[in-house]
C-alpha cells in the first residue's frame, strides 16, 4: 500500500513541475502597451533566430540624427518559418518598415506587427499570421 501512495506522489509531483513553466510564461499585457503602435522604418542591426521568442534589432534614427535602437520580439522561430521566412530573407543592413507595439518599461522594447522590406509589398512577418493579416486585425 505504502509502494502506491509513494508511486502516485511521485506522478503528481513529476506532473506539477510539468505546469510550472506554464505558469511562468508571461502575458502580453504584462510586458507591452496593446493601446499603442508605432510604424517606423529602420536598418537591421541583428536577428536572433532563438527560442522561445526570435527578435530582430532595428536602428531607427529620429528627425534630430539620435539613433535608437529597437529590440523587438517575435513568436518561436518554428511559426515564423511557417510564415515563409528563412534565415537569408532578413539579414544585418536591411532596411525595413514595421509595426509594433511598444513595452510598457523601455519604449524601444515591443512585440512586432508586421515586417516588410523598403520597397516591397510582401511582409515578412505579421502576428497572428496570415488568417490574421486576411482578417484585418494586422494593418
Amino acid at each position: 500500500m505504502k509502494a502506491k501512495v509513494g508511486a502516485l506522489m511521485a506522478v503528481v509531483l513529476g506532473l506539477s513541475y510539468l505546469t510550472v513553466p506554464v505558469i511562468a510564461h508571461h502575458g502580453f499585457d504584462t510586458e507591452y502597451d496593446p493601446s499603442k503602435k508605432v510604424s517606423l522604418t529602420g536598418v537591421v542591426t541583428k536577428v536572433s533566430w532563438l527560442n522561445p521568442h526570435m527578435r530582430v534589432y532595428i536602428d531607427v534614427t529620429d528627425k534630430n540624427g539620435v539613433v535608437t535602437n529597437w529590440n523587438l520580439e517575435l513568436t518561436s522561430p518554428n511559426s515564423v518559418r511557417r510564415q515563409g521566412w528563412g534565415k537569408n530573407d532578413l539579414l544585418p543592413g536591411d532596411k525595413v518598415n514595421f509595426e509594433a507595439t511598444p513595452g510598457k518599461l523601455v519604449a524601444n522594447r515591443g512585440a512586432l506587427s508586421s515586417i516588410s522590406k523598403v520597397g516591397e509589398n510582401r511582409r515578412l512577418f505579421v502576428r497572428g499570421g496570415p488568417e490574421a493579416e486576411q482578417e484585418g486585425s494586422v494593418k
